[in-house]
């Protein structure tokens, strides 16, 4: 792992000249708890206008901090946008543009899409020439610790490889260890216990994070909890399926609860018993940590940011969630899989359910917990972030452009396509056949409506930007695959159409029927 001898000395002078103090009722060194829900929707919260899900635990931080309603994932699916919260630069610099293991090139064909291009190839792993985010506040003085999903390489580029002192349940899958929610998890990172067994994962890492906590709550640490909630397979109790199913009778059962999208079925309601349990697990598990900074006296000390990897899956995996009144979910270019909730809390500032409407993205959490920190910024290093210290100051931030690079094809129906928004204009570019959709975002937050044709100008000038951006980083593409077969391709979006809504349909049903039983490998036990 490389390490210079500068950062040490630069960190030994500030402290030894007082250069780190903190500001008027601000910590010297603040503690950082940074909270990442694993596919979680823009509207899979209460606090974000949810009707169904219930998240009392989630909805104190919001309350708490200030809400950035115009919070942003670098990308639609998970790998990169984890990436960029490390390293604080978008997708197509650092070069993770895909969820690690996906297929690239001529591997693609191995999934029967028969689609036009052969995806990019992409990084495999963080690179180490990046000071990532624990590093940086490692080399001064804190302790670190990571709980949960890593996804970001294999053995050598483990979180243990990448700044954290403790790593806990974080190695290469991207799922829930072999599939299981309820312990034991088998987990090659995390020891199961005896007295655990039935628990939750996501109360698994919670108190695994505040077992961290206690243990030191005395000097500075960054705490990350990297939940693979709410990921699929989706898994709940059978107390918390009764719950939300009884609910989901109460409000009424639409007769339908799914429509076509370009390519695949898409989920019409928030309606899903299972998956708003798992919501909810997650929401048990964020109140035991915080309620751990309260009995500790760290709550008054502590930053706390919570936010998302990409969108709520409405289509693909589990067809989970619906995020109305946005477009899409996970894996597409629309606002669904990429706007995220985004709450920031800090004790010493009076921010409380205060709300920005500041486009921001999660590339900007690097130099925005190094300011809240008092720890220098690194420029060099997060060259597409920007501190949000400002914004929660009631300040403004300079107008910047945002970049998505996503030359491949998401598992939930999206396309190869980059974005760029401006002000509030966004742009798609598909890379199929190249055209662009436009959208005025402050008009049409749901991308109905493709300005394309009536503002030529714009589109012109915003396309020009995003693909001139892309050759500075040295983008990677995806290629025409010279084996596309259009009758073959028109088979498939037949199968979606006639096979796949219909089956669908039906399992949407049974889940919501009061005598369902699921599958015999999970129901959970009440154990939290």
């Amino acid at each position: 792992m490389k390490k210079t001898l500068v950062p040490f000395l630069l960190s030994f002078f500030l402290v030894l000249f007082g250069c780190e103090s903190g500001g008027e009722g601000k910590p010297e060194k603040p503690d950082i708890l940074l909270i990442v829900v694993d596919d979680l929707g823009y509207k899979d919260l209460s606090c974000m206008g949810g009707r169904y899900y219930e998240t009392p635990n989630v909805d104190r931080i919001a309350a708490g901090g200030m809400t950035f309603t115009n919070g942003y994932a670098t990308c639609a699916v998970c790998s990169p946008s984890r990436a960029s919260l490390l390293t604080g630069k978008f997708t197509a610099r650092h070069g993770i543009t895909d969820w690690i293991g996906a297929a690239e090139g001529t591997a693609w064909r191995r999934h029967g899409r028969h689609n036009k291009l052969l995806p990019a190839p992409y990084l495999h792993h963080l690179p180490h020439a990046d000071t990532v985010l624990p590093e940086a506040f490692r080399m001064h003085g804190y302790k670190t610790f990571f709980a949960g999903k890593w996804h970001l390489g294999g053995p050598g580029y483990y979180p243990e490889d990448n700044g954290f002192d403790v790593n806990v349940g974080g190695y290469e899958t991207g799922s829930p260890p072999h599939g299981r929610y309820f312990s034991p998890f088998h987990d090659p990172k995390m020891k199961d216990l005896p007295e655990e067994k039935g628990m939750s994962l996501s109360m698994k890492l919670a108190r695994e994070t505040v077992k961290f906590i206690e243990a030191h709550k005395d000097e500075p640490f960054l705490a990350y909890l990297s939940f693979y909630a709410v990921h699929s397979p989706i898994q709940t109790t059978k107390a918390k399926w009764k719950h939300y199913r009884d609910k989901a009778d109460s409000m009424g059962i639409a007769p339908r609860g799914f429509a076509m999208e370009r390519r695949l079925p898409y989920r019409l309601h928030q309606d899903n018993p299972v998956y708003a349990g798992l919501v909810s697990q997650m929401d048990d598990a964020v109140g035991y940590v915080l309620d751990a900074l309260e009995r500790l006296g760290l709550d008054e000390k502590t930053v706390v940011v919570f936010t998302s990897d990409n969108g709520g899956v409405v289509s693909g995996d589990a067809f989970s969630t619906n995020l109305a009144p946005l477009r899409g979910g996970k894996g597409y270019q629309w606002e669904g899989g990429i706007r995220v909730p985004l709450f920031i809390g800090v004790p010493w500032m009076d921010i409380a359910g205060k709300k920005n409407d500041t486009p921001v993205s999660g590339a900007d959490l690097y130099p925005t917990l190094l300011d809240l920190a008092g720890l220098p910024l690194l420029p060099h290093q997060h060259v597409d972030g920007m501190s949000l210290v400002p914004l929660l100051q009631g300040d403004t931030l300079p107008p910047r452009a945002f970049y998505w690079h996503y030359p491949h094809y998401g598992n939930q129906g999206g396309d190869p396509a980059s974005m760029i928004r401006k002000g509030h204009w966004k742009l798609i570019h598909y890379w199929e056949d190249g055209s662009e959709e436009l959208y005025d975002l402050s008009q049409d937050i749901s991308e109905q409506h493709d300005l394309a044709q009536r503002d030529p100008g714009v589109r012109k000038q915003l396309s020009g930007e995003l693909l001139s951006w892309l050759r500075s980083v040295h983008a990677r593409y995806a290629i025409p695959d010279p084996e596309y077969d259009e009758e073959a391709h028109r088979k498939k979006r037949h199968w979606y159409r006639e096979v796949l809504w219909p089956r669908l349909e039906e399992r949407r049903k049974r889940m919501l029927d009061p005598s369902w039983q699921p599958n015999d490998d999970w129901w959970g036990s009440e154990v939290k």
